[in-house]
């Protein structure tokens, strides 16, 4: 079993609310994203989208926060200045434990 810790950014607002627009997550994993030889976009390997809940979400290997502190400070502080909620976990929800 893994260690790595998830940080997830969900898109509800502190107050509880959905957060707008619809497609934030999408977004936000497109501007860290990085694009290859044949203009095919890639996205980066410590940052990805999930649903949980009907909530769109997106997670971050916490281990980003030493390998790259510009990117990492980059989404929780999107986070915090849009209120998101900010959960540190083992895993995501929907990822088994044992495969984390």
């Amino acid at each position: 079993m893994s260690t790595m810790t998830k940080v997830i950014i969900q898109g509800l607002t502190q107050s509880g609310k959905k957060f707008r627009p619809s497609d934030w997550a999408e977004r936000l994993c497109g501007a860290v994203a990085s694009y290859d030889k044949n203009r095919r976009i890639t996205f980066h390997p410590s940052v990805s989208l999930a649903t949980y809940e009907n909530v769109k979400c997106v997670v971050i290997n916490a281990e980003l926060e030493q390998e790259d502190e510009m990117l990492y400070n980059f989404l929780i502080d999107f986070a915090a200045e849009n209120s998101l909620n900010v959960i540190r976990a083992e895993y995501f929800p929907t990822e088994d434990p044992d495969d984390a």
